[in-house]
């Protein structure tokens, strides 16, 4: 207990509590996208993941994430319950804080990761099926990957695997399984074909400000002290989501010949996915760099490779997948022991072996999401099925759903 520093403490619980808003900020971003008729049905694909993940996190998710290492692969279930994980700290994961707190805060990044997937398949996927799917991939999918590069013993980290915020650990893994999702479940009924405009552009902007507030805990958090990393972290996030919201609004300026208000809040969310692996690796100078090219490279991919080809409805491989990966890579091109001695130099400081490990952890890591993902997915649909029917879906994933709508208009 004397080990226990209570700036470190009240840091990572603040953090906490900032990576909690995260998810139903992202409920915000997501359904002020959406058509009306599927508001709620978006916001609670967000929201109950906080009641779903959590209940899991405690029973059995900390295990198997970071539990006593079986082989490299999962954690054993000795912590399953949260037996021997108490106020003590844990010199293994974080020597200043109680191990309690770095379980609550890793509990929030397992919160909204599944949640990220939910904007792939907004408006049409089974709300059941949903809950099974999002259970079933968070402990299959989240917590394996999780332990491979986050974990004591596991296989990635050893390889010397860095990913100091989740960029791959939630954003890759997430992104990916995201666009399965979407070629999965097939279109919307009408997409290409009628129009299915965000129905409250407000909303989502106001998500993205909540996005952008909370990602503070999640990067700066991740340092588990209140000292120079966590600023370092804070100023790279900051900058990195400025970059890429100013590259990703003026690529779409020209294109479109107007500033996009959406262009600006996707452009500041690919920047903080670009700059969540690298926030406590690099310089302030290096995360301008990432969130320039996140802006731009996210953009080009979302305009001209996905939307038109594959339904991904709220473009989370375009801005999630495309920008942990390039977050991750960049990783390897940018880090330097100058800013985290615990880190590792990348090309840039001489250490050209850093780039391949960063880029063989991005291969093994999305193709484990992508395979696991399809499997989990034609599991529930045979099951249950995934899809609603075609008048569900034209009558709204709210009524249908949940029977309740989200605005009553002249009551």
């Amino acid at each position: 207990m004397d080990m226990i520093n209570g700036a470190d403490t009240v840091w990572v619980l603040l953090s906490a509590a900032l990576v909690m808003l995260m998810t139903p900020a992202l409920g915000l971003f997501y359904g002020g996208m959406v058509r009306q008729k599927n508001v709620l049905s978006t916001l609670m694909h967000s929201f109950f993941m906080l009641a779903l993940i959590s209940v899991q996190w405690v029973l059995f998710g900390y295990s198997l994430a970071f539990g006593p290492d079986v082989g490299g692969v999962i954690g054993s279930l000795e912590w399953a319950g949260l037996r021997n994980v108490g106020i003590e700290p844990n010199p293994t994961y974080a020597a200043t804080i109680p191990h309690q707190a770095f379980m609550v805060y890793q509990m929030m990044f397992a919160v909204i990761t599944p949640a990220l997937i939910s904007g792939a398949f907004a408006e049409r996927k089974r709300f059941k099926s949903f809950v099974i799917f999002s259970l079933a991939w968070s402990t299959l999918i989240y917590a394996p990957v999780a332990h491979w590069v986050w974990a004591d013993g596991g296989w990635l980290r050893s390889l010397g695997a860095l990913d100091f915020a989740g960029g791959t650990v939630v954003h890759i893994t997430s992104g990916v399984s995201a666009l399965v999702c979407a070629l999965v479940l097939g279109r919307r009924s009408g997409y290409g074909k009628e129009a299915m405009e965000p129905h409250d552009t407000t909303m989502t902007v106001i998500g993205t400000a909540l996005l952008w507030f909370g990602w503070f805990g999640f990067n700066a958090g991740s340092s588990l002290g209140a000292g120079g990393l966590a600023v370092s972290a804070f100023v790279n996030t900051n900058s990195a989501a400025a970059m890429a919201m100013l590259a990703w609004m003026t690529a779409g300026w020209i294109q479109h010949k107007r500033p996009s208000v959406l262009g600006a809040s996707a452009g500041a969310v690919a920047g903080l996915v670009a700059i969540t692996p690298a926030a406590g690796f690099v310089t302030p100078m290096a995360s301008l760099i990432i969130g320039f090219l996140a802006g731009g490279i996210c953009y080009f991919v979302v305009e001209n490779l996905v939307r038109g080809r594959v339904d991904d409805a709220l473009d989370v491989f375009g801005v999630h997948g495309v920008g942990g990966v390039l977050g991750a890579i960049l990783v390897g091109v940018f880090a330097t022991k100058s800013i985290n001695p615990a880190g590792a130099d990348g090309v840039l400081s001489g250490n050209f072996s850093q780039l391949g490990v960063q880029a063989l952890t991005v291969g093994i890591v999305a193709i484990y999401a992508a395979g696991m993902t399809w499997g989990i997915l034609k599991v529930v649909d045979l099951l249950f099925g995934i899809r609603v029917s075609e008048a569900e879906e034209e009558q709204g994933l709210d009524s249908s759903q949940h029977g309740e709508v989200a605005y009553r208009m002249g009551i």
